[in-house]
This record gives structure tokens, C-alpha cells and sequence, in this order.
């Protein structure tokens, strides 16, 4: 081979033993930050339980795990617990935060409250998981499609569907799944029956 068949290839410039391990811990951290965005926005989050409009199924400070994929399958029922951004007559001071409450009526169902309970199409609701009886009275009312009625199980302290109103179905962020604090609390709530 003549010189001018031989051309020098480029020289690697040999990389610092101590850069390789950073660019490799910056990928690590980098992915592990893209998938806990992910997961929290699409999948599941933790929430904390910041008031007691929902004793005695949730004390202050309780936290939950809130899942995300169901609603995509099927609509909310009677008795999920949701978190949801609160509609604008909730008021203004709420924009920005989330809520927890309980579904009780479902798109088409005329709701009402009187004499301590809730009626659904005027049957009364089996609630064994409130506080105390609503010392209100409320409706009839028919939920809008699309919406739906939420009611703290606090239900005399509670800024709810009462206060109000309806909750379109694109408030809701997801379901209350699970409640992992305190320990000796720890629960499953997607089950009414718990």
C-alpha cells in the first residue's frame, strides 16, 4: 500500500476516568425523573388529607394513593372516593387547589336532601359511613350528564356538592385507592364496604 491509500484515521481522545460516571449518573437521574413525572401525572400519586370534611373514613393527615387509569375504562360510581379540582362556584381561593369527596349522585339521578338523608330517584341512600346526619335540607336536583354530586361523609362541615353543586366529569383527577398512613390505618377505599 502506498501512502496515499493509508490515511490516518482520527485519533480518539482517551476520556477522563473521573466524566464517564457523572454523564452516567446525569442519564440515571434524568430517566428516573422523566418516569416519577410520568407515573405521577398519568398513573397514580400520593395526596395528603389537609381537613376533616371527610371523617370519619379519612382523619387529617391521612395519606392516600390516588389512581388515575381507571375512569379511563369505565365512569365513576356511587361511593368512589375522587379528587378533583373543585368547579369555579366553589370559588376563586380554590383554583389551585384539589379536593376529596365522595360520588353520591350519578349523571340522570335526581338527587335530594331531607330529614337527615340523601334520596336518590326518592329512595333513601344507605350511608353507614358518614359522621353525622345532614342537618340540611338540599333539591331535588337533577345531575347534568356528564357530572356528578360529591358530598363529604363529614356531611355538616363539609364544602361540597351541597355548597356548590355539580362536579363535571373533567374536574376529577382520580380515585382514592389506598390509605398507607398512618400504618395502623392502612386501608383499601376503592371498596364502599371497607
Amino acid at each position: 500500500m502506498d501512502r496515499d491509500s493509508r490515511k490516518k484515521q482520527p485519533e480518539e481522545k482517551p476520556s477522563s476516568p473521573w466524566i464517564e460516571p457523572w454523564i452516567e449518573a446525569a442519564q440515571t437521574v434524568g430517566l428516573s425523573i422523566v418516569l416519577a413525572l410520568g407515573i405521577r401525572t398519568f398513573v397514580a400519586e400520593a395526596r395528603y388529607i389537609p381537613s376533616g370534611s371527610m371523617l370519619p373514613t379519612l382523619e387529617v393527615n391521612d395519606r392516600l394513593v390516588i389512581e388515575k387509569i381507571s375512569y379511563l375504562f369505565h365512569a365513576p360510581e356511587r361511593g368512589d372516593i375522587v379528587v378533583f379540582h373543585p368547579p369555579a362556584a366553589a370559588g376563586e381561593q380554590f383554583a389551585h387547589d384539589a379536593f376529596i369527596k365522595r360520588v353520591i349522585g350519578l349523571p340522570g339521578e335526581r338527587v335530594a336532601v331531607k330529614d337527615g338523608k340523601v334520596y336518590i330517584d326518592e329512595k333513601p341512600l344507605a350511608e353507614g359511613y358518614i359522621a353525622s346526619l345532614p342537618a340540611y335540607s338540599w333539591g331535588p336536583n337533577t345531575v347534568p350528564p356528564g357530572s356528578y354530586l360529591v358530598f363529604g361523609d363529614n356531611r355538616n362541615n363539609s364544602d361540597d356538592g351541597h355548597v356548590w353543586g355539580f362536579l363535571p366529569g373533567d374536574r376529577i383527577i382520580g380515585r382514592a385507592t389506598v390509605r398507607f398512613w398512618p400504618f395502623n390505618r392502612l386501608a383499601y377505599l376503592a371498596d364502599p364496604n371497607y
